[in-house]
């Protein structure tokens, strides 16, 4: 992972904490159902911005990198490593 990749996934990673320390906070207070819900979505929205930056950084440079490769075996590697993920 290259630094600005892993700089930008931090800081999104610390915005989502907050916002899960809150959510919890809603909770605590009894808040009123929905509006805890919406921060759940919102908060798993988040986490999926991170997912998709740490899988674009990925494509575009590990990815990359393994399909300049000679070694058709890493190449497949790879590409089997990336169907697992998005099966999930």
């Amino acid at each position: 992972m290259d630094h600005e990749t892993a700089k930008s996934a931090l800081a999104g990673l610390k915005r989502i904490e907050g916002q899960v320390r809150g959510i919890s906070r809603m909770v605590e207070e009894g808040r009123y159902c929905i509006d805890v819900v919406t921060q759940i979505e919102a908060a798993r929205a988040a986490l999926g911005r991170v997912e998709a930056d740490l899988l674009r950084g990925h494509l575009g440079h590990c990815v990359a990198a393994a399909m300049k490769a000679p070694d058709p075996a890493e190449q497949q590697r790879v590409i089997e490593e990336l169907i697992k993920v998005f099966r999930r």
